[in-house]
């Protein structure tokens, strides 16, 4: 099996990793392009584990020769000769259009190779085809079908970070800040960072603004100072266009604001600083499961397979043509060639047109003049997180926009029940998309001792719908408000729970807010704490993570950063799995391997205690390796929450609110609210391809109510993934690998 690359992203390293890793599990002889000169060196990879670097360490760049049919036939023969027919690709939609021609045109160049003398009839027979399977990596996400590049996720970080850091000293100087993010065909990033910090306004090549837009832009801006707004941001993509199809770049831009409103503006061109970095944890473990998928999909093809790329939707991993995917993409360009904007947004896929639908919801639009008498009000509940003001944020003006009145309920159903309830502006909830914690404050209380006084201010306040924003505790005090509803019928009510908690426990959502800023803080502090090994001697270290009795973020965690084991209590272990764990390191350490790492979550077993296991690896590893050991706690809770649960806090809140509003017209009888049906109180989650609502009822089946946990977790899928990955020798079951799609059908189901 041959890996070779085209780009230099964050990421890739463990997609290399992965591949090589699993290649090697299966039996098969592994060997990479350095630099992808096919024709001048092919190298064997015995073993990598830079996963945790930005770029890719095996080189990349783009080749010339293999342009032309000579170039090819020598890239041939040189895979010939080693017996290599199976070729995994990392790049964007060029290299991969590359490599499907290289395919395409094998049985000729092998012809040519034979007419040439150069390789032998039996050595063109034992490579009579040629398998190719794709992964993406591109930071501009500009690749169809798939909802995430390689690289993209550590884009947005390396984006957010410096727009944090503008947006203070734009506040305090009353600034107004562009900033130009790359993307010259596709706006995704300039999508994303505008959702991301609630930016006044984006550019994008996809949608370019109308006719007038300058006036447009400097009214909105004018609005925002004039409601107290310190500051403006403006985000424009590098390939930003208008109707006629000349560039809008970021100097036009800082004279009209500047000529017109005499705003003080800075512009700022990241350029090539959003290409490298540490990769972010969803890149890592992206690169892992799609190195993993490749591998798979190289096994089972056959002559007659299709070139694939492994993608990704939802969270699944789906495999689909390759070149119906370069087709797309190809149609994406054209139809904005050719003006027909809205369609190129749709042939962008489902998670570009949501990203979109999201932000034309919260920008350019003026709340209606005509009220609609109904109030909503949003608390949070459990623990905070990051991630929680931006999905307040987005239904407080989502909900405005819909003529609704809202208010916050400060501390969680304490407040409910205290009345410590007053109304939000629009003004109420700017600046919290980038805020972490909880600025409506929360309790972990549940209502069931309190739901009398509850349901008094709920009548009190006349509040006729809740979002509820929190963990477990959200959802099991969401399901004792509709239980209580047969009892007091104030409580009939539309409500909806918005799972947000680093734990990612809550049923009816695959993912949380805040899961992903808790696991981008334990991922980095992992790679810190092994980088303090650096140059000492062999060392082991046992991290503690938070989860309850959720081992989400210990397993993710594992997987990104390259964890020997993670302990959780879904996983149950004994002392003989304990001991083959010692056994696997000690061997390992006694190679030229000189740093371990050793995850348990905090619950993942009474008696083997993070405490047990320091002393059990510092005694069995005498000798070869010392221990150290590190309790994280709650930093993991605190932090600036990452892009990923910006957007999706976000889109969470606005979906929220607007499912509220369908179903309170649902439930208006004879002059009043009565809600009492199951559907009436859901969690918003997200599960497998879409967001979906289902009732707190529903759910309750599929509960461990013990433990604070689903009975079924998709993750724990990937704990096997983790175990091959650090070198065990296990069986991985492989009846649930991905099917190969079609992106043109999938398009017209979404």
């Amino acid at each position: 099996m041959l890996l070779y690359l085209l780009y230099c992203i964050s990421g890739m390293n463990a997609a290399v990793r992965a591949t090589v890793r699993v290649g090697i599990y299966t039996g098969a002889k592994v060997y990479f392009v350095h630099e992808v000169l096919f024709m001048f060196i092919i190298i064997f990879l015995i073993y990598l584990c830079l996963f945790c670097q930005g770029g890719t360490v095996i080189g990349s760049a783009r080749c010339q020769d293999f342009r032309s049919k000579e170039g090819r036939a020598k890239a041939a023969c040189n895979l010939v000769k080693l017996g290599i027919t199976n070729l995994c690709v990392i790049g964007g939609d060029g290299s991969l259009t590359g490599a499907n021609e290289f395919r395409n045109e094998w049985s000729e160049l092998l012809q040519i190779l034979l007419k040439a003398g150069k390789i032998t009839a039996e050595e063109a027979k034992r490579s009579s085809h040629l398998n190719i399977v794709g992964m993406v990596g591109s930071i501009d996400n500009d690749f169809c079908g798939t909802d995430m590049t390689i690289g993209t996720d550590s884009a947005l970080h390396r984006i957010m970070e410096v727009v944090d850091a503008i947006t203070t000293t734009a506040q305090s100087h009353q600034r107004a800040f562009i900033l130009e993010v790359m993307g010259r065909h596709c706006g995704y990033l300039a999508l994303v960072t505008a959702l991301a910090c609630g930016a006044d306004w984006v550019f994008i090549p996809e949608m370019p603004p109308d006719e007038g837009w300058e006036d447009h832009l400097c009214r909105r801006l004018t609005y925002q100072r004039s409601i107290g707004n310190r500051l403006n941001v403006i985000i424009v993509a590098e390939g930003a266009l208008d109707r006629h199809g000349k560039p809008i770049t970021c100097d036009i831009i800082k004279n009209l604001v500047t000529k017109k409103l005499s705003f003080d503006t800075r512009a700022t061109i990241l350029g090539h600083v959003q290409r490298g970095g540490t990769p972010s944890a969803f890149d890592r473990i992206l690169g892992s499961r799609m190195g993993v998928e490749a591998v798979m999909a190289l096994l089972e093809a056959t002559p007659d397979t299709p070139a694939c790329v492994v993608s990704l939707s939802g969270n699944m991993a789906v495999r689909l043509p390759l070149m119906e995917c370069v087709q797309v993409t190809k149609e994406v360009t054209k139809a904005m060639a050719e003006g027909r904007f809205e369609e190129a947004v749709k042939l962008r896929g489902k998670s570009f047109e949501n990203n979109w639908n999201t932000y034309k919801l919260l920008a350019h639009v003026t709340a209606p003049e005509v009220k609609s008498n109904i109030n909503i009000a949003i608390l949070n509940v459990g623990a905070p997180c990051a991630g929680m003001n931006a999905a307040v944020r987005s239904a407080v003006r989502i909900g405005i926009l819909q003529g609704h009145n809202m208010l916050a309920v400060h501390d969680g159903f304490d407040g409910l029940a205290h009345g410590t309830i007053e109304p939000m502006a629009w003004g109420y909830v700017g600046g919290w998309t980038g805020k972490g914690g909880s600025n409506l404050g929360t309790k972990r209380s549940l209502p069931a001792s309190m739901i009398e006084e509850i349901s008094l201010n709920i009548a009190k306040f006349n509040i006729h719908a809740l979002v509820i924003i929190g963990g477990f505790e959200a959802f099991v005090g969401g399901l004792e408000l509709v239980t209580a509803r047969e009892k007091f019928e104030e409580l009939c009510i539309p409500l909806v729970v918005i799972p947000a908690t680093v734990s990612n426990n809550v049923p009816g959502s695959d993912f949380s807010i805040g899961a992903d800023t808790a696991l981008n803080t334990i991922t980095t502090t992992c790679d810190r704490i092994k980088q303090s090994a650096a140059g000492t001697k062999r060392r082991v270290f046992i991290i503690e993570t938070m989860g309850g009795y959720c081992g989400y973020l210990a397993t993710m965690a594992g997987l990104a950063a390259g964890a020997d084991a993670a302990y959780i209590y879904e996983d149950p272990f004994g002392i003989h799995d304990l001991e083959t764990n010692v056994e696997h390191l000690l061997e390992k350490m006694k190679t030229t391997v000189k740093r371990g790492l050793i995850l348990r979550n905090e619950k993942c077993n009474a008696n083997y205690t993070t405490d047990f296991l320091f002393n059990l690896y510092s005694e069995e590893g005498k000798g070869v390796f010392d221990c150290r050991k590190n309790v994280l706690g709650h930093m993991q809770q605190g932090g600036t929450p990452t892009p990923f649960d910006r957007n999706f806090g976000t889109k969470m809140g606005a979906k929220a609110v607007l499912w509220l509003t369908d179903k309170l017209k649902e439930c208006y009888r004879h002059g009043r609210i009565f809600a009492n049906t199951p559907d009436s109180a859901c969690v918003l989650g997200m599960k497998k391809r879409a967001m979906i609502f289902q009732p707190l009822f529903d759910l309750k089946e599929d509960t461990d109510f013990e433990h604070r946990i689903p009975k079924t977790e998709w993750w724990l899928k990937l704990r096997p993934i983790l175990k091959i990955l650090a070198k065990y020798k296990i069986s991985l079951d492989t009846s649930e690998t991905a099917t190969m799609e079609h992106v043109i059908k999938k398009r017209g189901t979404v």
